[in-house]
């Protein structure tokens, strides 16, 4: 690092405000949901009548895994879902 030392970035993390409560939150669930989600790719692939399902309504197929259909959670899906 130019110019600063360990202690000095110790000193200035210390001065950050801490982040959203929510923020906090997402990050500590957001390893889950990418499983979550990976698991339904994985299916999805495996699985014609799944896939078929998933695809003719995505926000129900969530619903029905437990899983809550977000905006961004159903367009990560099918981005993943056309890539394959």
């Amino acid at each position: 690092m130019t110019g600063y030392d360990i202690e000095r970035i110790a000193e200035l993390l210390r001065l950050l405000t801490p982040p959203p409560e929510g923020w906090t939150r997402a990050a500590q669930e957001l390893p889950q949901a990418r499983a979550e989600l990976a698991s339904i790719v994985a299916r999805a692939e495996e699985d014609a009548a799944f896939r078929a399902k998933v695809v003719a309504d995505l926000e129900a197929a969530l619903e029905a895994e437990g899983i809550d259909p977000t905006p961004s959670v159903v367009a990560v899906l099918r981005v993943r879902l056309e890539a394959d």
